[in-house]
Order: C-alpha cells, then sequence, then structure tokens
C-alpha cells in the first residue's frame, strides 16, 4: 500500500489490540484491496494493498468478530455458559468409517453428507489439509462422502473461510457453511449486509473451539516427534479414534503419532492466539447446529481421553438446525440420544474455565487502554457467577501483570 492510501480504521483497530480472529471476513469485504496472508508465528492476518472506502470500512467494523458480536436469545433456552440453543443431544454418525475418521462421533461429517446425499445442498464449503504444507489448512468444496471423508477431523491450525467465499459457484444451487464460531458469527453478520449469502449458504454449521493454534505449534508438535515439515507428506491433528492421535505420515511411508493430551494439551494449547483467549462465543452461538465432543469423565466429572468409540454432542441453536437434525435421524444418518446440560461443563473445562474468567480478563486490558471486543447479549456476568470471584480475579491480575510487562497477550 503506498503512503498516500489510508489504512482501514476497523483493521488499524483490530490491530493495535491484537484482536484478529483470522476468519477472512474482511477480505471477503474488500477483496481487491485486503487479503489473507501468514504471519509470524503462523497466525492468517489481512493485508491491505489498496484503499478501502468509507462503506466498506463501515461493515469491516460491523461485521469483524475480533471487534465484537451480538447475539439475541429470541425466545430460545439461554444458557449462561452456553449460549442460546433449542436442542442438546449426544450421538454419533451411524457410517462406523465417518464415525472413526471424525475428531468426535463423526456427527458433524454425517450430517454434511446426508445434506448432499439428500439434496438439501450441492456441496459444502469447510477447511481441509493443504497439500503443499501438511500442517496447514486450505478453504475446500465438499461435494460427496468421499470428500466429507477426506476433509474429517479437526484442524488445529488457521483457517479463514470468509476469504474463499467467492470461490463457491454462483450455480444457483445451495450450499452449506462450515466453520469455526467466530467464522459462523462473521458469517451471519455479513449475511445481514448481503441477503445473497442467506440462500446461496443456507445452512451454518460450526463447532467447540478452545482458539487458534499458531502454525509453530504443529511444527513445534513434529520436532516433538523427531522429525521436520519437509519430512511430512500428510498430518492428522485427531481422529481415527476418539480422541486420536496426532499423527505425522513421513515421505519414507512410516509414521509417528502422539496422544492428544501430549499434542493440544502440552503443546498447541500454549500456542494460542489473544484473540481466543478473551473469546465469549466457543460453542457456536450464530450457527444452526454445533457439534463437539461428549467427553466420558471420571469419578470427580473430568474429562478421560482414552481411545473409544466417539461420541459427539449435538446442539441445534435455530428451528432450521433442530428441523434438520430431526430428518437426518430419521432417514438414519446419525444415532442421537437426550443429553443433559447439566454434565455439559465437566466435559469441557476449557470452555466452561474461559467464559466464567472473561470480565477479568476484558477489565484487564480495558485498564490498561487496549481495545476489546463489544460483546452484547452474550451474558458475561452471569457466565463469570456460575464460578468463583476468586478464577475472575486471578485472571484479571494475570492478564494485568502481562501487559504491565509489555508481554503479547
Amino acid at each position: 500500500m503506498s503512503g498516500k492510501e489510508k489504512p482501514s480504521a476497523a483493521l488499524r483497530r483490530v490491530a493495535t489490540g491484537d484482536l484478529c480472529s483470522g476468519c477472512g471476513a474482511c477480505a471477503a469485504i474488500a477483496p481487491r484491496q485486503i487479503e489473507m496472508e501468514l504471519s509470524p508465528p503462523g497466525f492468517l492476518r489481512p493485508r491491505q494493498s489498496g484503499p478501502v472506502s468509507a462503506d466498506e470500512d463501515a461493515r469491516i467494523f460491523r461485521v469483524c468478530p475480533g471487534l465484537g458480536q451480538s447475539v439475541e436469545a429470541a425466545g430460545r433456552m439461554s444458557h449462561p455458559l452456553w449460549g442460546p440453543y433449542l436442542e442438546m443431544r449426544s450421538g454419533w454418525a451411524r457410517d462406523a468409517d465417518l464415525r472413526h475418521r471424525g475428531s468426535s462421533g463423526g456427527a458433524l461429517s454425517a450430517l454434511l453428507v446426508w445434506l448432499v446425499d439428500s439434496g438439501r445442498v450441492a456441496g459444502a464449503l469447510t477447511n481441509g489439509a493443504d497439500p503443499g504444507r501438511a500442517v496447514a489448512n486450505v478453504p475446500v468444496i465438499v461435494r460427496s462422502r468421499e470428500e466429507v471423508a477426506e476433509a474429517a477431523g479437526s484442524r488445529y491450525a488457521p483457517s479463514a473461510p470468509l476469504a474463499a467465499l467467492g470461490t463457491v459457484p454462483d450455480d444457483g444451487r445451495p450450499y452449506a457453511f462450515v466453520g469455526k464460531p467466530c467464522d459462523a458469527a462473521a458469517f451471519r453478520a455479513l449475511s445481514e449486509t448481503r441477503p445473497d449469502l442467506e440462500t446461496k449458504f443456507p445452512v451454518i454449521l460450526s463447532f467447540f473451539c478452545a482458539g487458534v493454534p499458531a502454525l509453530a505449534g504443529a511444527e513445534a508438535v513434529l520436532s516433538e516427534l523427531g522429525t521436520a515439515p519437509d519430512e511430512v507428506v500428510s498430518f492428522r491433528y485427531r481422529g481415527h479414534g476418539w480422541p486420536g492421535r496426532a499423527t505425522a505420515v513421513l515421505s519414507d511411508g512410516t509414521d509417528r503419532s502422539m496422544s492428544y493430551h501430549e499434542s493440544w494439551g502440552g503443546i498447541l494449547s500454549s500456542r494460542v492466539q489473544h484473540r481466543c483467549k478473551i473469546c465469549a462465543d466457543g460453542t457456536g452461538v450464530a450457527a444452526d447446529i454445533v457439534c463437539a465432543d461428549a467427553w466420558e469423565t471420571d469419578a470427580r466429572g473430568y474429562p478421560l481421553f482414552e481411545e473409544r468409540d466417539g461420541v459427539s454432542l449435538i446442539v441445534a441453536r435455530t428451528p432450521k438446525g433442530a428441523d434438520l437434525l430431526a430428518a437426518a435421524e430419521a432417514a438414519g444418518a446419525i444415532v442421537t440420544q437426550p443429553f443433559d446440560v447439566a454434565r455439559l461443563a465437566a466435559m469441557q473445562p476449557g470452555q466452561t474455565r474461559r467464559r466464567q474468567a472473561l470480565p477479568g480478563r476484558l477489565a484487564a486490558l480495558r485498564l490498561l487502554g487496549r481495545p476489546v471486543p463489544r460483546y452484547r447479549g452474550l451474558d458475561l456476568g452471569a457466565a463469570a457467577r456460575t464460578g468463583s470471584v476468586r478464577w475472575v480475579a486471578r485472571n484479571f491480575l494475570g492478564m494485568l501483570r502481562r501487559g504491565m510487562r509489555g508481554k503479547r497477550f
């Protein structure tokens, strides 16, 4: 960008607060002037190469999940930790192969296959492995069971699916959109400014997200496995079992792996971007249907990560989502059973504790004069009250110390 061109005010605020989630919404709004690129230590960030109009900048302010998110219960049940929903069940893909390949029971994969096979959508925009960099993601359009199965499994790496909206054909047929909770929120906000998106993408699917690690995190996993990126032809973060092992297949045909507890718990989770640490929505409140791990728990209620057949948590958040869930089960695509929401806090301790801590973290950043997202309708106070004052205070002080020491949040 030349010195005469004014940078986007929205992107400047995002950069000042390190608030980018890497969703690509800004690139969808101004595709000729903004593109997503990898920045150290391996996060997707917008690069502006031309002037952004006042209208485009206003739309970025409105849509960017790094700057804010608004939620309305609209008559639905609304839980202080899990947001608005209509139905919550556990289940799995009836297709045993999809259940095995998926990270947590294969319910999301099974729903995609059923949506395509039933003719409700022509395909889905989702993420798959980058053929040129095994640990990275690229947007893919899946149109068959085989393509869905190939893309199945969590990919703990940056992705910007909204930047790829223009790659989906304008063929008059509907498609599903699959993305992280922040992607779904940005997509929902973007569709309010572009009604054509609601017609083109009538179904929004998401999943519980604990944060986006940098690609340097995945390369640290490879290093721990005793290999290097240029020796790896494919990399699976999870799947092929529940929770599944992080597995690198090398060019000589051998493979090396480590447990989910070692890969996510020991390496990847410590390399999550700042925006994810102050996220008020890791559970996809903007989607029609959200899937997650319905972990088995021990006597204390803490999740067990022993390998077993996967079980998904399936949350229908909208009337459309509830109807699709019922139709998919009636068609035999998935098996479900009742789920007690009271069990979820123990199954998802990371989501629970982050939501409970959030008011303290945001207060510290405001005190430091840092920009923070503007959250509306996400019941931050109610979420904090499900925990303890000590936990909120601890997170306030921790964030304050990091900021005062000049550390990146």
